[in-house]
């Protein structure tokens, strides 16, 4: 079981919210921290600069392709940003905690 940090911006705290409890209620992730961020990127030949919600979740490795499915069926973005980053090393509670919250 590897476990990872997803990181997903969202339009707002509302859909940021659908999406974690969606994830959550569906043990897919085991946590979620949400923090406002202002983000400024290149879209459409244009430099864009917005307010957007930041989340940060906790999973595992084999469940990236169930996240991505239930991000796109609600996320308002085209083109959305979710990217994973394995965790080489934990404390084995947080091992434990992850499976337990996770099954």
């Amino acid at each position: 079981m590897t476990m990872m940090i997803l990181f997903l911006t969202c339009a707002n705290q509302t859909e940021a919210e659908a999406i974690v409890n969606d994830l959550l209620e569906r043990r897919l992730i085991a946590c979620a921290r949400q923090l406002p961020v202002a983000s400024r990127f290149w879209w459409q030949g244009a430099l864009e600069r917005v307010d957007e919600v930041l989340v940060m979740m906790e999973s595992v490795e084999a469940k990236f392709d169930q996240i991505e499915q239930a991000v796109r069926r609600l996320h308002s973005y085209e083109t959305f940003v979710l990217t994973a980053v394995a965790v080489s090393k934990t404390t084995t509670g947080v091992s434990r905690w992850l499976q337990q919250s996770l099954d």
